[in-house]
């Protein structure tokens, strides 16, 4: 390998590393609310709430809320792990409603917004990632990627 060459070579991995700290970047000010992402905009949704309380202490509570989501908004029972492969593989698939529906399915986008938990989450996930390269490279094309969401979202 001549000097050109290994010349070319660190500029293709310093740009893909540039890149991936880019994206992360990205990711945690859409989460934080300093930029809009597509994939986490608001959901059409109705949410109606009633509370009646007494002067005796008694309270009764009903909730109605109706979402345009095909998957449940309560946090998920899944594994981290689990959670991990399918935030990867919903996000390799570049598919931003598939990435919206896997968000809500682990508990992430509400219909009042983005959870607390969220940032933390991302950041475990490059944690994660880093340590997960044989699972990523057998998600590693868009439609490899989708059937394991396909597969596994109602985990």
């Amino acid at each position: 390998m001549n000097r050109n060459q290994k010349i070319a070579l660190g500029c293709g991995v310093a740009g893909c590393l540039g890149f991936i700290l880019i994206v992360i970047i990205v990711i945690v000010l859409g989460a934080a609310g300093f930029i809009a992402l597509p994939f986490l905009g608001s959901p059409n949704s109705n949410n109606n709430s009633n509370v009646n309380s007494n002067e005796n202490g008694n309270e009764n509570s009903s909730s109605n809320q109706n979402s345009d989501s095909n998957s449940s908004t309560s946090r998920s029972t899944m594994s981290e792990d689990d959670k991990h492969k399918l935030m990867q593989a919903a996000g390799i698939t570049k598919d931003s409603e598939l990435m919206q529906r896997v968000l809500r399915k682990l508990g992430f986008v509400t219909d009042t917004g983005i959870s607390d938990d969220y940032p933390q989450f991302i950041k475990d996930h490059v944690t994660w990632a880093s340590k997960n390269f044989e699972f990523i490279r057998s998600v590693n094309t868009p439609a490899t990627a989708r059937a394991y969401v396909n597969a596994h979202i109602n985990d």
